[in-house]
Parts: C-alpha cells; structure tokens; sequence
C-alpha cells in the first residue's frame, strides 16, 4: 500500500481529534444542583423512634446530607429548607471540614415563613444578588405574600451573565377548606414570581436571558403553578426538564405520612439556555443514604456554555 494514503487518514484522523479537543477546552461546564435539606432547622419530628418537639436535624441525617453534597460537587447548589443564618453556616463550615468548600453563598430570610428558608452556596463569586421579599399576591380574600420569597443571584460565566431565581413553593398542608391543597395560593405564587422574571427579562427568548428557575416546587410538571412559569400567554418563559435516576425512576420526594412518591423537585431553563444542558435533561440523584438525609432527592443540570 502507498505509504502516503495511509499516512493521509492518520492525519485526517488526528486533525479532528485535535479540533475535537479544542472545541471541548473552549466549552466551559457548570454544574448546578437543588435540594430540599429536608428541615435543617429545629423542627418537631420523631427521633429514635420517639416524637420529639423543636428537635434539630439529628446528626446521622446531617453526615448523609454533606456526604451527598460532597458526591454531587455542584458548582452552585440551591437549597430549601435551611434554618436562619447560623444554621446555614453550621452547614457551610461542617462542608469545609469534611473537604467541601463554599466560599460564596447567600440566604433569604422573610417574616410570612421565620423557620424554613431558601439559600445558595457557590464557589464562584456573585455578580448581583436581589432578595425579593416584597412579592405579593390576591389570594381569595386578602392580600398574601410569596411565603419563602423569590432568591435571585447571578454569576459570570465564559458565556455571558448567567442568573438563578430560586424558589419554594407553598406546600399543600393547608387548614383552608376552600384551597385543600393550596393549589390556588402556589398557583399565584408561580404567577407573581414568574411577571417579576419577565420585569428582569422582559424578552425571555433573548439569547442573552440565561436564567435557570429552580427549587422544591411544591407540585409537578404538569400542573398550574409549572405551567405559569413555562409561559405567559404565547411567551414562552423556561422549560421544566426531564430526567431520571440511574434506575430510570422520576421522583424526588417521598411523603411518609401518605407512602407516596412524585417528582416536586425542578429545575428550568431559560429557551437561550436550552441547548446548552447536557444530555437535553438533569439528573435526579439516588443512593441508599437520599432517604436518610431528607425526604427529598437532590436534582442535578450540568450545562455546556460556550465561549462569547
């Protein structure tokens, strides 16, 4: 065989793993979680078999949590749940002990909910941070406030400002016989949060409007409080993604009290951000201690942003 049509595929063959590299090197990935630390805080709960009143996350349940924390190795992780500032530095410092570090974070605290909060920890620096305290809503007959409020934070990424809007929802306990499940009240939540994204992104299919919408939801996908979120008349706003665990299964959340399993925990995307998640889908986490550090499972996107 002539020695230069065999050196010619080489050399093809090598110029497209090297062009290969180069477009690989060129795509920054970020990986971004959500969980639901499941009451990180003083909270009654049956300990050791026994009902314990204002209890703190018992420290079995707080090892799971950071061992789950350390495997998902999130550049930014999103968290509900979290008592006040002390507790969420307990948390970010335990981390740090245990080789997790967290040098960034911030967490909303609002009066209408004075126990359980949103946060965020990154490792990477905050470009803005709003707290949206101050959202409120028409629910039947009053005037009510977005419960746990609305978290906005922002990052630099190779690929231009990248926001989050991280939330959680009303759950569906409710001593309201005219909203049994807080369908209504969740609804109008979604609905008063998702005009305050549009006021900061008033052209959500820009390609410049990078945002993610994430946290426990309270709900799933199908239902009206997603639905909000997704679109607005025929905008379309952000995109619930799917996704599994390694078994194929869709839940992240496990109800005890009912013995019910369903997916409440989500992350969405912006129509700009949409190509660049990897894999089109997240990644719900599962190993045997998940249900020993929360009732909820944490989620997972990995996002591929190019150079501008």
């Amino acid at each position: 065989m002539h020695p230069h049509r065999t050196a010619l595929p080489c050399l093809l063959f090598s110029g497209l793993c090297l062009l290969s590299s180069v477009l690989s090197v060129s795509a920054e990935t970020l990986t971004i979680a959500t969980y639901n630390l499941g009451n990180y805080l003083p909270a009654d709960r049956v300990v050791r078999g026994a009902y314990q009143r204002n209890y703190p996350k018992p420290e079995p349940e707080k090892t799971a949590l950071r061992a789950i924390i350390k495997t998902l190795d999130a550049d930014i992780l999103a968290i509900q749940e979290i008592g006040s500032r002390p507790f969420l530095d307990e948390l970010i410092r335990d981390l740090k002990r245990d080789g997790v570090d967290y040098p960034h974070s911030e967490i909303l605290e609002t009066p209408a909910d004075p126990d359980r909060h949103i946060a965020v920890l990154s490792r990477r620096p905050f470009t803005l941070v709003r707290k949206h305290t101050d959202l409120a809503f028409k629910y039947l007959d009053a005037t009510e406030p977005v419960k746990r409020g609305l978290l906005e934070v922002h990052v630099a990424t190779d690929a231009g400002d990248l926001a989050l809007f991280i939330v959680h929802l009303k759950s569906r306990l409710t001593d309201r016989p005219d909203d049994p499940e807080s369908t209504i009240r969740r609804t109008a939540e979604a609905t008063v949060i998702r005009d305050q994204i549009l006021k900061i992104y008033p052209n959500p299919t820009a390609a410049t409007s990078r945002f993610l919408i994430l946290g426990d939801f309270n709900d799933t996908d199908a239902n009206r409080p997603l639905r909000a979120l997704s679109q607005r008349n025929k905008t379309q706003i952000a995109t619930s993604l799917p996704g599994t665990d390694s078994r194929g299964e869709v839940w992240t959340h496990f109800y005890a009290k009912q013995d019910t399993y369903s997916r409440i925990d989500h992350i969405m995307v912006s129509p700009a951000l949409k190509r660049h998640v990897q894999n089109a889908a997240v990644t719900i986490y599962d190993a045997p201690n998940a249900l020993i550090a929360s009732d909820h499972r944490p989620v997972i996107v990995r996002l591929s942003l190019d150079k501008k």
